[in-house]
């Protein structure tokens, strides 16, 4: 890529060194704002005379215009107007794209590079789920998970064909095989052992102590083996680090231990994770258990055509790797339908959870964040709470419990002020007193606010 502002001073004119760079490149990108420009002397823009260079030479060109619609297009200056309308004439034949920030520039451009690559066969045109395994062999297929996700195939989606069918037959229809060999969605999901070929095809859980990234971890595990059991272990992982609250039951003698977080929002989370994730870098899929929360963090974006806000609302699906999505929709662990997130969102909110969270981290990673309780920092603050109050709501949650002189170390306020605190805690509902008033008082968090402890605490 070259930039003309970036160039170094050089002995000739900046309009031959930039024409140069067009006839020395593969593909012109241009970026049409609301200014033409221009250079002393020239009767053209920069952008211009770059765009008639690479017509001239053939060369692929892209263009991407700064606003959402049309509507404006008239705002700007001429120059840009009469090339926006030559770039949007159809016969033209020229590729573009309407951008309103930099992140989505980024998208597009990243989109249709991969795009050009592919069709140069610089890159391979499948995507990763779909490429060959080099060096796999069917020995290195788990032949008894096939037949277990053709059952369940059966059983759960119809799915017509015999259990007593050849794996090659099965990964025919499942189109798992490509001339012939094995694919590498085709190991993910059914080799003995997929970490042979695959290094990052692995889960990282882990279990904090805190609200915090902090060591030493409560618990740390790696989960390896083919996708479906990575998944459950996750899963289990995650089941096992959550509070099982201890509920009597209405004039009964039998108890309730509901999950902290419905159990669909934690499987579905990981199982998009795993589904979605850029298979073509070295770092593993994440879970990470908070004392408030949990996190399900993977590599890779949401593709082009989908943001945020849409994963809130009716979509349609856009795995990146559809044999993955497609197989694992056999083996009835995901519907195929774009509607994950959206009951995830439901029943946390019908769980009394706050809205779970979907953030696109450097465009390069992307983070499911899921409350354990209602006292997040956004709710603390909407409730109107002090810095103090803040802090020692995070003190409850680490320790279970705090007292007046615990909460008068802690912010160094006088024990009038940290009685009036507490006091305003107590009317606002976010703790609880716990024995009786003096000395030895101290306060928990109310409700679903108390999220100290492990299974069965």
């Amino acid at each position: 890529m070259f930039l003309f502002e970036d160039a170094p001073a050089q002995g000739k004119s900046p309009e031959t060194a930039y024409l140069n760079e067009v006839r020395g490149s593969d593909v012109y990108i241009g970026l049409l704002g609301d200014r033409y420009g221009g250079s002393k002397g020239a009767e053209v823009s920069p952008t211009e005379a770059e765009f008639r260079e690479a017509q001239k030479h053939h060369k692929e060109i892209l263009f991407y215009i700064k606003g959402e619609n049309g509507a404006n297009d008239k705002k700007r200056e001429a120059g840009v107007q009469k090339l926006i309308k030559e770039i949007k004439d159809s016969r033209s034949g020229y590729s573009y794209r309407r951008y309103n920030s930099t992140v989505e520039l980024t998208d597009f451009v990243y989109e249709s590079l991969i795009t050009f690559l592919k069709a140069q066969g610089v890159v391979s045109r499948a995507e990763f789920d779909q490429r060959i395994c080099e060096g796999a062999k069917f020995s290195d297929i788990d032949e008894d998970k096939v037949k277990w996700c053709l059952r369940t195939a059966r059983e759960k989606r119809n799915y017509p064909i015999s259990v007593d069918a050849s794996t090659e037959d099965v990964f025919t229809h499942w189109k798992l095989l490509k001339d012939g060999k094995l694919t590498n969605a085709a190991i993910l999901l059914f080799g003995k052992e997929p970490r042979k070929f695959f290094d990052q095809a692995k889960i990282k859980c882990i279990q904090f102590s805190s609200i915090e990234v902090q060591k030493p971890f409560a618990s740390y595990h790696i989960y390896e083996g083919n996708l479906f059991e990575q998944v459950d272990k996750a899963v289990g992982f995650v089941f096992d680090a959550i509070r099982l609250p201890v509920i009597q039951q209405e004039n009964t003698a039998q108890v309730s231990r509901p999950l902290e977080i419905p159990s669909f929002a934690i499987e579905e989370a990981i199982i998009n994770a795993v589904v979605h994730r850029n298979y073509n870098t070295t770092s593993a899929v994440q879970v990470m258990v908070f004392l408030d929360r949990v996190e399900v963090l993977n590599s890779g974006t949401l593709p082009p055509s989908l943001k945020l806000e849409d994963l809130k609302k009716t979509h349609t699906s856009h795995p990146a790797n559809p044999r993955l999505a497609s197989v694992m929709f056999y083996g009835n662990y995901v519907q195929e339908a774009g509607s994950g997130t959206m009951e995830i969102i439901r029943q946390c909110k019908e769980a009394g959870l706050p809205e779970p969270e979907f953030v696109s981290v450097r465009n390069l990673e992307f983070k499911t964040i899921i409350s354990r309780d209602v006292l997040t920092d956004a709710v603390l603050l909407s409730m109107g709470l002090n810095e103090r109050q803040m802090r020692a709501v995070k003190l409850i949650k680490k320790n279970g419990q705090i007292t007046n002189n615990d909460y008068r170390e802690m912010s160094g306020a006088s024990k009038a002020t940290a009685t009036r605190d507490l006091m305003d805690l107590l009317k606002k509902g976010v703790i609880e007193r716990l024995g009786v008033t003096g000395r030895g008082t101290a306060y928990h968090l109310k409700g679903k606010g108390l999220i100290k402890g492990s299974k069965g605490s």
